[in-house]
């Protein structure tokens, strides 16, 4: 097995509202930020699981973004996976 590190990133769809980050947009220029425009505030979410390869860690990642992480009706998301290490085979008996 192979430890895997996954970085999600959720943001909302284009066209959808985002009031967490309008929110934000009004607030910077009373601190002084004058140039900042289109605010969008999302998710990140870290995890590391134990698969037997790459495809077999990022087929579960995907089912748990579209099960759980993620609300793809209104949310796109972007997974970044990295193998971070891998088990030591179990030494033989003798």
């Amino acid at each position: 097995m192979t430890l895997f590190e996954a970085r999600i990133e959720i943001t909302h769809r284009p066209g959808i509202l985002d009031p967490q980050g309008a929110n934000v947009e009004r607030a910077l220029p009373a601190l002084g930020y004058q140039n900042v425009r289109d605010v969008r505030v999302g998710k990140s979410i870290r995890l590391v699981l134990d698969a037997p390869d790459a495809e077999t860690a990022a087929a579960q990642v995907e089912e748990m973004c579209h099960r759980l992480l993620a609300n793809p009706v209104i949310e796109h998301y972007a997974v970044e996976l990295m193998a971070i290490a891998a088990e030591p085979a179990e030494a033989s008996a003798r």
